[in-house]
């Protein structure tokens, strides 16, 4: 655990130290959500089986005029260099975890991995955490999950909150939905094509691409927090998102000076993303 603590530390800077065995991933995992008083589920749909967490006792609050806001995880250890993927895509710095866990009284939330994040799934292929990362299924998945949580929180509406392709994830899941109060995302990559051409890389083949949703998400309340000094997704990408929508309609994109990919975020307070 000394070595996979020291290794988190580091991670605030590279998303690196592939060594860290999914176990450990796993431990460290289970270790905030037992310390939160939290406790995990493993939600099967019909595409994936999705890890997820809520708190063990529920909010002293209306959940009829309360939305469940849903911490939706990032891409994990999807890549250990630029052309060799993982074994596995359990994140070692679960930062959307760890956002979600920061929710102290503050209204019923829940968190949502991705496909093949902590847990064993026959239908896991590297497709899932590379090119095929926002599939058709992967979508369906996210939305059979979220429905789950939605049903156990006895809520009315949603908020979303997706950190990295998280926020891929949670833009396109909100363009199926009618119950979404507002989508939030972190560093999200919000327009799949364009973040593919400026990054010179193979396009997302099998993927859908959040800026193509644009209509179906014209409607609903949008913040989307970029970090001015992210190299891997530029605040340039959420900006072409933005640029899909007509003048009236643009999303609200702010830009978090001294943030990256990876730093800041946990310096945000969580009640602050979701006011």
């Amino acid at each position: 655990m000394k070595r996979l603590l020291l290794c988190i530390s580091l991670m605030a800077l590279l998303q690196g130290c592939a060594g860290v065995s999914v176990t450990e991933r796993q431990q460290y995992a289970a270790m905030l959500i037992e310390q939160a008083g939290w406790q995990s589920e493993v939600l099967k749909t019909p595409e994936f089986a999705l890890f997820s967490a809520r708190p063990l006792k529920a909010p002293g609050i209306n959940t009829a005029t309360e939305p469940l806001i849903i911490f939706i995880e990032g891409d994990g250890l999807a890549w250990v260099s630029r052309n060799r993927p993982s074994l596995n895509p359990t994140p070692i710095s679960p930062l959307a975890l760890e956002l979600a866990l920061n929710m102290k009284d503050s209204g019923p939330v829940a968190y949502l991995a991705r496909p093949c994040q902590y847990v064993k799934d026959a239908r896991c292929e590297k497709r899932y955490w590379t090119s095929a990362r926002f599939a058709p299924e992967v979508i369906r998945a996210t939305d059979a999950a979220i429905d789950r949580l939605k049903a156990n929180a006895q809520a009315q509406q949603v908020v979303l909150v997706g950190y990295s392709g998280g926020g891929a994830v949670a833009a396109l899941v909100a363009a199926r939905r009618h119950d979404i109060a507002k989508l939030i995302t972190l560093a999200g990559n919000l327009d799949t094509d364009y973040w593919a051409q400026l990054k010179q890389i193979t396009p997302l083949y099998g993927s859908l691409n959040p800026a193509d949703a644009w209509q179906a998400l014209a409607s609903i309340p949008q913040i989307h927090y970029v970090g001015a000094k992210d190299t891997i997704v530029p605040p340039a990408v959420a900006e072409a998102y933005q640029k899909r929508f007509p003048a009236s309609q643009q999303p609200e994109v702010q830009v978090m000076e001294d943030y990256d990919h990876h730093c800041c975020w946990h310096e945000i307070e969580a009640k602050e993303l979701t006011k």
